[in-house]
């Protein structure tokens, strides 16, 4: 009996492709589309181009499923995901963070929800159209984490939130592949969103206004306070912390003789700090809440790899536990805006090592 998969499909190139694909291996698949924010509400005129999750989305998605010959449902999994990410999101934003809803997402409704569901519908596996591979690895007999072939697409640095059972039960067939090639056969395929521009701000933020949301669509209250300096001299009025992400330059809305970023945001005590691009500078960062894939846990200091951002090169460092659920990083060079709220990924060649939320 051939495999059931349960295909996640955003209405995106990718995860059609990756329908076809299977389909043509010989794998017994459905599609879905998962609602999650607002569908509805949201400009469809923009989201082509900007977003994920419109009812274009949806319409694209069952175009292909229908071209396919395949099934094609929509669970609306809104309710979890304003409690699991949105709320999150509006939550850390409010202490003074910068998280990534994104990786939330994948941890708590991508992954973890839709593999339910797919067990509850008797499939074997989900699968998405995401750039990473992975592969079990039978001496350590743990499933491995992977970076995709094509590196200008890889997406391995968001999916670092992935447990052994979701890797158990989740297949990317799109992580062996150069996008072109992934576009090429869309084409071929005659599929509706064979040139659609790739997804790219946050779904549930319009325009990438996230103050204007906080404020608007989650009541959060961010009231002006003191731009200061490093030695902690006041150097003018800011409109709520935020309004402002680590290494900010424009918009602070106050002129100085030289290039001036954002440094750090204190919400205990409503204060920006303002600074050199020196003072950007970080030797190290701790991050908490981990989940390491290559490796049960980290019992010794290690050598790797790390990206402290999805768009970032990576840097060389060296991670030291300091109890079961935080670790310290040690880059061999300082690292620029570090970011409290953002994901910190190691790697170990083309493997995920493991992943954790940056605290400081």
């Amino acid at each position: 009996m051939n495999k059931k998969v349960m295909v996640a499909m955003s209405g995106g190139v990718d995860s059609s492709v990756a329908a076809v694909l299977l389909k043509d291996q010989g794998y017994d698949i459905c599609g879905v589309t998962l609602k999650l924010f607002g569908n509805e509400d949201i400009d469809t005129t923009s989201c082509r181009t900007r977003t994920c999750c419109s009812l274009e989305d949806v319409e694209d998605a069952r175009s292909v499923a229908y071209k396919l010959g395949i099934d094609h449902f929509v669970f609306n999994f809104g309710d979890s995901f304003k409690e699991e990410v949105m709320k999150k999101f509006a939550n850390s934003y409010a202490e003074g963070n910068t998280p990534n809803p994104c990786i939330d997402c994948n941890r708590y409704i991508k992954f973890s929800k839709l593999i339910q569901r797919a067990v509850l519908m008797e499939k074997d596996y989900i699968a998405t159209g995401h750039y990473a591979r992975i592969e079990y690895d039978s001496g350590s007999k743990r499933y491995l984490l992977k970076k995709a072939v094509d590196k200008t697409k890889d997406q391995s640095y968001v999916l670092y939130v992935l447990n052994q059972y979701d890797l158990s039960r989740t297949l990317l067939p799109l992580g062996s592949m150069l996008k072109t090639e992934a576009r090429k056969i869309a084409e071929e395929k005659g599929l509706i969103n064979a040139r659609k521009p790739d997804s790219q701000d946050i779904c549930f933020v319009k325009d990438g206004d996230y103050a204007n949301f906080l404020e608007r669509e989650m009541g959060i209250q961010s009231p002006k306070g003191k731009f200061i300096n490093k030695d902690g001299d006041v150097l003018g009025i800011h409109n709520g912390i935020i309004h402002y992400t680590i290494g900010q330059r424009k918009g602070l809305g106050i002129a100085f003789g030289q290039p001036t970023y954002v440094i750090n945001k204190n919400k205990d005590n409503n204060t920006v700090t303002l600074g050199s691009k020196e003072e950007l500078l970080s030797s190290s960062l701790i991050a908490d809440d981990l989940n390491l894939i290559a490796i049960e846990k980290l019992e010794s200091p290690m050598n790797v790899t790390v990206k402290t951002r999805y768009k970032q090169g990576e840097s060389e460092a060296r991670i030291i536990p300091l109890d079961e659920d935080k670790i310290l990083v040690e880059f061999k060079e300082k690292q620029r805006a570090i970011t409290p709220g953002q994901a910190v990924v190691f790697y170990e060649d083309d493997v995920v090592i493991g992943g954790g939320t940056i605290i400081s």
